[in-house]
């Protein structure tokens, strides 16, 4: 195919890039001379994400009213990858620990309220994006986290902090079905050295996020709804 549609430049959002995975996704999209769009929560981040030449939406993803003024800000975007980063961890509990309301909302908002809110509006500027084998339809994913799987559970330190995780999963899978062209994927990025992750975590962000483009760069339609390790493997739900 040599129409214009196919010799466009790949366009990638990434919702929560300021820092770790989301801001090494930026710079590797970017490395490879993809046109990269990415939100982030302050003045200083944006300045950072443009010295790499992206363009920011300085917003806070637990925001209404953000979400609606990106979603307009962004219609009509044929997207080809899109991938919602932004996550907190929550108190680091052992065992079953009543949490506090405050913990939980903050948690659930960052984890499972802004996805369920921005996702459905993203979804169809992925819809009109390409693939990797450059066939209508990108590529729509969350980074989650193997603690969601409740199949794969062997513990519940940071039971909040899963619980959140397993309910994202259940976002993605359930808008897979809303995904006519798309390919909806959630992923467990491995153990990564970021704040969250800590510096004697098993994997450098570079890793995690090279990982996870190539499986996204060969996904088609039939992984629809697939929960996969950074690494392409099969997550159990």
């Amino acid at each position: 195919m040599t129409n214009a549609t196919s010799r466009r430049t790949r366009t990638a959002l990434v919702l929560g890039a300021s820092r770790g995975i989301g801001l090494e996704t930026v710079k590797q999209y970017r490395a490879d001379g993809w046109r990269v769009i990415a939100t982030v929560r302050t003045q200083q981040a944006a300045q950072d994400l443009q010295a790499l030449g992206a363009e920011t939406h300085v917003l806070d993803l637990t925001d209404a009213n953000a979400i609606a003024g990106l979603a307009w800000k962004l219609d009509g975007e044929a997207l080809d990858v899109a991938i919602y980063v932004a996550g907190i961890y929550g108190p680091r509990t052992q065992g079953a620990t009543p949490v506090s309301q405050a913990d939980f909302d903050a948690v659930m908002h960052t984890n499972v309220w802004a996805p369920m809110n921005v996702l459905p509006a993203v979804l169809p500027m992925v819809e009109a994006g390409r693939n990797g084998a450059n066939e209508v339809g990108g590529v729509l994913a969350v980074i989650s986290s193997r603690m969601g799987s409740i199949g794969d559970m062997e513990g519940n330190g940071g039971w909040l902090y899963r619980t959140s995780k397993a309910a994202v999963n259940a976002v993605l899978h359930a808008l897979s079905f809303d995904a006519k062209n798309a390919t909806c994927l959630t992923f467990h990025p491995g153990w990564v050295q970021t704040d969250m992750g800590g510096a004697g975590a098993a994997i450098t962000p570079q890793q995690s996020v090279a990982g996870i483009r190539s499986v996204i760069a060969s996904a088609t339609r039939a992984d629809n709804g697939a929960f996969r390790n950074y690494d392409g493997s099969v997550i159990e739900w």
